[in-house]
């Protein structure tokens, strides 16, 4: 319960009220997971659950995309390099890759979902050869809104990358609508493969019947949940989410596990 210090050591600028930190630690965490996520404090702001964006080698230093969407990640976001604020973690159950070796993979990602997805790409793209044919699907509200365009770019020499927007701008010519119509691109079957979807829940329980629709298993989707953590250890109850906490039993579910509550109106 007690967070590390650290220290901002540099702020990329994703898009619209969305930046990346580059956080160094006083004393290292243990080595996270794709999929965990860290309880981090804005000194006299208070504490946010954050996935990572990219799980680095065993080091002090870790990196957070976050949205301004609130009064704490607002303070985060206006953090700046040298600036100090308190981690704790890392928390919770990750991205789980083991039944997707061998198999052809959908990474669907909509909005900031894919800052959680991304060390997924990043652990399959390091062990290429482990994977079937692999698409990521990226939905955002509009071109500023897409996140890691370079990266995104540099994943489509080796993977299947299809991009949509809800809201097209000048200068934009690829497709328009939800993340979901991209599934019609994905040139291989997907009876046999394994997803990782990530997102506003709406989008998941959507693409989630998207996918099922086209063979994938309930078993063979994961999806990651957000709710109000505020301890990260099972303390508080306010992330409980029906019998589960989504603090420790998640983030990630397999979707059969949570399918049934997410047509409970407000639960």
């Amino acid at each position: 319960m007690t967070p590390t210090v650290a220290r901002v050591v540099d702020r990329v600028v994703e898009g619209p009220g969305t930046v990346t930190l580059v956080i160094e630690l006083s004393d290292a965490l243990t080595a996270p997971a794709p999929g965990q996520f860290n309880m981090l404090w804005a000194y006299g702001v208070g504490e946010v659950p954050i996935s990572l964006c990219a799980v680095p080698p065993l080091t002090n230093v870790i990196l957070h995309t976050i949205h301004d969407v609130g009064a704490v990640s607002h303070a985060l976001c206006e953090l700046r390099p040298g600036d100090q604020l308190g981690v704790r973690g890392p928390f919770g159950i990750g991205w789980d890759l083991t039944p997707a070796r061998g198999q052809d993979v959908v990474v669907m990602a909509g909005g900031i979902g894919l800052a959680p997805l991304r060390p997924v790409v990043e652990a399959i793209l390091a062990d290429r050869e482990a994977y079937g044919q692999v698409a990521v699907l990226l939905g955002a509200r509009t071109p500023n809104d897409l996140l890691f365009p370079a990266e995104t770019a540099a994943w489509s020499l080796s993977l299947q990358v299809e991009t949509t927007v809800d809201r097209s701008a000048p200068g934009w010519t690829g497709d328009v609508g939800v993340v979901t119509t991209l599934l019609g691109r994905i040139r291989h079957n997907l009876t046999d493969a394994v997803a990782f979807v990530c997102g506003p829940e709406v989008m998941m329980r959507f693409g989630a019947r998207a996918l099922l629709d086209r063979g994938v298993s309930a078993e063979g989707i994961q999806v990651s949940m957000e709710r109000n953590m505020q301890c990260a250890v099972t303390m508080c109850g306010h992330c409980q989410f029906g019998e589960l906490f989504v603090c420790s039993d998640g983030p990630v579910f397999p979707w059969a596990r949570v399918e049934s509550m997410l047509g409970v109106r407000e639960l």
